[in-house]
C-alpha cells in the first residue's frame, strides 16, 4: 500500500483526476496552507488533497449571526468539521496539484489546480495550522470492456449534451473533440454532468474504470429522457464549474 501525507483541502463538491479546479482562497486555515505550499521548490509539485465534505461546512462562520447572536465563531482547522473531522469528509478524494498560487494583496489567494489521482483518507490530523491527511493512493484499473462502455458513454454523452443545450434555448460552444481513452472519458463525463454530490461521489469512488462507465451510462440515459420532457430545465455550463469560495 503506497500512503503519503499531504494538506487535506475539504470542498462541498467533488474533484476527478484531469479537472481544472480554480480557487479563492481567503479563510486563514487555507490561506495558512497556500503559504506552506509556496515553500515548495518550483520545480516540485505543490500538492494537496480534495475531499468533498461528508457532514459540516466549507466556510466556517466569521462573525456571530443568527439564531443565536451571541455565539462564538469557530476557529481553527477544524471549524465547522466537528470534534472527529475524519467523519465529515468521504473517504476517497483526489490529490490537486497548484500549478498556480497567486497571492492578493489582501492576503487572500487565487489557485488554480488540477486533479491527478485519486486517494483514500486514512487518517485526519489537526494539530497544525491546516489539515492534513494520510492518504492511500488508489489504482484505476481498467475494468471488463472499459473500451466498448466508453464509445457507448460518449454517444450518449453527446446527446445529453444536445438536449441539454435544447433545453437552454441556444445551442453548446463548440469544444475541442473529445478524448477516446477510458479512464479519461470516464472522468470527463461525470465532472461535466449535472449531478449532485453524493452521485459524483460514486462516480468518483467506483472500483474500475468500467464500473463508472456502466453507471454513467445509466444516467445519461435517465438525464437526457428527463430533459426531454421537461425542456424548460435550467442548466449550468457543461465543462466549467464556479470558482470555490474557501
Amino acid at each position: 500500500m503506497t500512503t503519503v501525507r499531504l494538506p487535506l483541502f475539504p470542498l462541498n463538491s467533488v474533484l476527478f483526476p484531469g479537472l481544472v479546479l480554480p480557487l479563492n482562497v481567503f479563510e486563514e486555515r487555507y490561506r495558512a496552507m497556500m503559504r506552506e505550499l509556496l515553500k515548495t521548490p518550483e520545480d516540485e509539485p505543490r500538492r494537496f488533497a480534495v475531499v468533498a465534505i461528508r457532514d459540516g461546512h466549507e466556510v466556517a462562520p466569521t462573525a456571530p449571526g443568527m439564531p443565536d447572536p451571541t455565539a462564538v465563531p469557530e476557529r481553527g482547522p477544524t471549524a465547522g468539521f466537528g470534534a472527529d473531522p475524519a467523519r465529515a469528509f468521504h473517504s476517497v478524494g483526489c490529490v490537486a496539484d497548484a500549478a498556480t498560487i497567486r497571492e492578493r494583496s489582501g492576503g487572500t489567494f487565487e489557485v488554480l489546480a488540477t486533479g491527478t489521482r485519486r486517494v483514500r483518507l486514512l487518517s485526519v490530523d489537526a494539530t497544525g495550522p491546516f489539515l492534513t491527511a494520510e492518504l492511500e493512493m488508489l489504482p484505476e484499473e481498467p475494468g471488463d470492456g472499459s473500451g466498448a462502455l466508453a464509445e457507448g458513454v460518449l454517444r450518449a454523452f453527446r446527446q445529453y449534451q444536445k438536449r441539454l443545450a435544447g433545453a437552454r434555448e441556444r445551442s453548446l460552444s463548440p469544444g475541442s473533440e473529445l478524448p477516446d481513452e477510458p479512464s479519461v472519458v470516464s472522468y470527463l463525463v461525470a465532472a461535466a454532468m449535472m449531478l449532485d454530490t453524493p452521485t459524483k461521489q460514486r462516480l468518483l469512488q467506483a472500483p474500475d474504470t468500467a464500473s463508472r462507465l456502466r453507471d454513467e451510462l445509466r444516467l445519461l440515459r435517465s438525464e437526457t429522457a428527463v430533459i426531454r420532457h421537461l425542456p424548460s430545465l435550467p442548466a449550468a455550463e457543461l465543462t466549467r464549474g464556479p470558482t470555490s469560495m474557501n
